[in-house]
């Protein structure tokens, strides 16, 4: 039977995403600016998948998506879909284990796998499709400058400024 996956499209103060769901849990949340070039990548990444637009149906995810991009240190209480290799797997776990509001760096993580050279883990935060549930953007350089990101230096450096405040956008339907 063919897989199918949903996706639906969302505006942030980042910018475009795409969000894309599996059975299993979310597996894609992706900036982009070209919807059909975001499009064609999601499709190119599941071949063989039923992808389908579901506006209406991830109506609730999206707006979940669009305020933990305001607010990255809140839980979203999605499950996620993580699609990877082992080692992949292995380092996006370890991006999870990061508290919100701190850092580590390539080389830490890198130690943390048994190994000094940090490249196979760069490799591996660079393949991570969902953006700031697996944070990704919480990796940093040696030296504490902010490097690289798959969706941008500045959404990077914006992430961690907002995981600096402590409002809940949660607390006040907590009642």
């Amino acid at each position: 039977m063919q897989e199918q996956i949903r996706y639906a499209w969302g505006v942030s103060s980042l910018g475009e995403f795409i969000a894309a769901v599996s059975g299993v849990g979310l597996l894609a949340f992706e900036f982009g600016e070209n919807r059909t070039a975001m499009l064609n990548a999601r499709e190119s990444r599941l071949p063989g998948a039923s992808v389908v637009n579901d506006q209406d149906g991830l109506a609730g995810t999206v707006e979940r998506l669009k305020c933990i991009v305001d607010y990255p240190k809140q839980d979203a209480a999605i499950a996620l879909d993580m699609r990877g290799s082992d080692y992949q797997k292995k380092v996006w776990n370890m991006l999870l284990e990061i508290p919100a509001g701190e850092t580590t760096s390539y080389g830490a993580l890198a130690a943390k796998l048994g190994t000094s050279d940090a490249r196979d883990v760069t490799e591996a935060i660079g393949s991570n499709t969902i953006a700031i549930l697996i944070p990704c953007h919480r990796v940093i350089k040696k030296d504490g400058s902010i490097s690289g990101y798959r969706w941008g230096v500045r959404r990077k450096r914006s992430l961690l400024g907002r995981e600096q405040h402590n409002h809940s956008p949660w607390r006040d339907l907590m009642i």
